[in-house]
């Protein structure tokens, strides 16, 4: 049975414009490492060439973290989507520079995907870092981390599955909080209502820069499948 559409406001505006670089790097490099998403389900053991642990990042930005994970990780597989066309040149031609195999790139609404393309307990990982956090109250709605997304990721994540999280808008780190700890099936790793420590494991991005000279604090939150 396919999941019922979700009927909400998009989570991004789409901004700024392709470097020329950026463009020719699409150009050359899309056939090969981007994935043209209709809605119909994704087969990532096909896409890769390969059976490997899957992390998805969702709204990767200029790619920073995507490729040092990718880089650090070659026996695992990345899937970064994104909807800004900038980010999806820098990563390819920086994937070319790196010779990096382990990534492909989904140019679409993040919430389709998850709706349509990922089956049942096939992501290993789910990134969110930095999100856009819409602080006029007008916007809250457009936030990305609401429940219906929440229960959407819940159903990719595999059984040990992990769903990671990072903000430097406490508002929206306090938001996040209040839905992740609601949903059922899912435990934080620190205890309801806790940020976890900054984790090693996450590379410096120029997100995480930018809110640390603006004194922003910067809080993370770690999630797993409730077993």
């Amino acid at each position: 049975m396919e999941p019922t559409p979700l009927i909400r406001p998009r989570s991004f505006v789409v901004r700024g414009r392709k470097t020329e670089a950026q463009q020719r790097a699409i150009d050359e490099f899309w056939p090969a490492f981007g994935v043209d998403f209709d809605g119909s389900p994704l087969d990532l053991d096909a896409l890769f060439g390969r059976h490997a642990p899957v992390t998805v990042e969702i709204g990767f930005g200029n790619g920073e973290n995507l490729l040092a994970l990718a880089e650090r990780h070659p026996e695992r597989d990345f899937l970064g989507v994104e909807v800004h066309g900038a980010g999806i040149g820098r990563v390819l031609a920086a994937m070319n520079e790196r010779g990096l195999g382990n990534i492909r790139l989904v140019r679409h609404d993040a919430v389709e995907v998850f709706e349509r393309g990922l089956a049942a307990g096939s992501v290993d990982e789910i990134l969110i870092f930095f999100p856009d956090p819409w602080p006029k109250a007008r916007h809250h709605r457009r936030r990305l981390i609401q429940p219906e997304f929440v229960r959407l990721l819940v159903r990719a994540l595999a059984s040990d599955g992990v769903l990671r999280l990072a903000t430097d808008w406490e508002p929206y780190a306090e938001h996040m909080l209040e839905v992740l700890d609601a949903e059922p099936a899912l435990v934080s790793t620190a205890g309801a209502g806790a940020f976890i420590p900054r984790p090693d494991s996450r590379p410096v991005t120029k997100f995480e820069r930018r809110g640390e000279k603006l004194g922003h604090a910067i809080f993370d939150l770690e999630y797993r499948p409730r077993g």
